[in-house]
């Protein structure tokens, strides 16, 4: 008994660098394994949502917004976390490595998504040459060795290491893309819905607010009829404009609650609620308990 307790006094006094606390679970590198005929449906990550840079060697068939590309060898795929996208392996299994972070896990002077790789309606596919692939695999190898090394500034060296897959991307021509032939833009206009409400969050501050917080600003936004847009993204997602606001709304809603010590009012206005009352009322209609028995109950 005594042995446990010195280890639970142990691990409660690890310490880390401020820096490798904040970085760790914003950046993670994997291997993907040889698994013929694998079909991967990629949804988008929880929370603020995760950015993706894929080396896929072998056939492929890659299905992202409303293009349909195909490669037979090996190619740099770009994914955007508010841009649903799936790949089908139809050769002879799928390996590669890919990489994963979050916005944040850059500093405001390099703003991921501004880059064109990762903006909507931009082709996020780079088919590679034989040459280029040997190039390629070996930054994501040097991912995957710094990210088990125990160097300090490791997480500098990584984010260094995206750049460079970024950078040698926007030096190549990107694959060419088929659109649906069935498409009529209802995944477009979800995917442009999707980047508007995101761009949103997270709220970082209670002097912060909402700027587009009902279904008609989105569609004055798009310059669309609230009636297409309800219908495109209905189906898409299968939920209503109004639902998928209501929907990421809460999710920040809960951050907030748990996370900050701000006053539930002031929760409620950087959420575009101008009353209490309407944001209690709001809440409690999604979540079953209040703002408050929601911040004593996970607090």
């Amino acid at each position: 008994m005594g042995d446990l307790i010195q280890v639970q006094k142990l691990h409660q006094h690890i310490w880390m660098p401020d820096h490798l606390q904040r970085e760790m679970g914003q950046f993670n590198i994997f291997p993907i394994m040889n698994t013929p005929g694998n079909f991967v449906n990629c949804q988008p990550y929880n929370r603020k949502g995760f950015y993706k840079i894929s080396l896929l060697t072998g056939h492929t068939r890659l299905y992202y917004a409303d293009k349909n590309m195909e490669f037979k060898d090996s190619a740099l795929l770009f994914s955007n976390p508010n841009i649903p996208y799936s790949w089908e392996d139809i050769g002879e299994g799928q390996t590669g490595y890919y990489c994963i972070f979050t916005e944040g896990f850059f500093d405001e002077r390099q703003q991921i998504r501004e880059y064109p790789v990762f903006k909507p309606g931009n082709n996020p596919l780079f088919e590679l040459s034989a040459s280029q692939v040997p190039e390629v695999s070996a930054v994501f190898q040097r991912m995957l060795e710094e990210i088990d090394s125990d160097f300090e500034y490791k997480y500098d060296v990584l984010r260094n290491l995206a750049l460079e897959l970024i950078y040698m991307a926007l030096k190549m021509k990107p694959a060419t893309s088929i659109p649906y032939a069935d498409s009529n833009g209802p995944i477009r206009i979800a995917t442009l819905f999707s980047e508007l409400l995101e761009r949103q969050f997270p709220i970082e501050s209670p002097n912060q607010s909402m700027k587009l917080r009902f279904p008609a600003e989105y569609a004055d936004y798009l310059s669309i009829h609230i009636n297409h847009l309800n219908r495109s993204l209905k189906k898409v997602t299968g939920q209503t404009t109004s639902q998928l606001i209501a929907s990421r709304i809460m999710q920040e809603a809960r951050i907030l609650l748990q996370h900050t010590n701000w006053n539930i009012s002031e929760i409620g206005r950087s959420l575009g609620f101008e009353e209490l009352s309407h944001f209690i009322n709001f809440f409690k209609k999604n979540e079953v308990l209040t703002p408050k028995h929601f911040r004593n109950h996970h607090s």
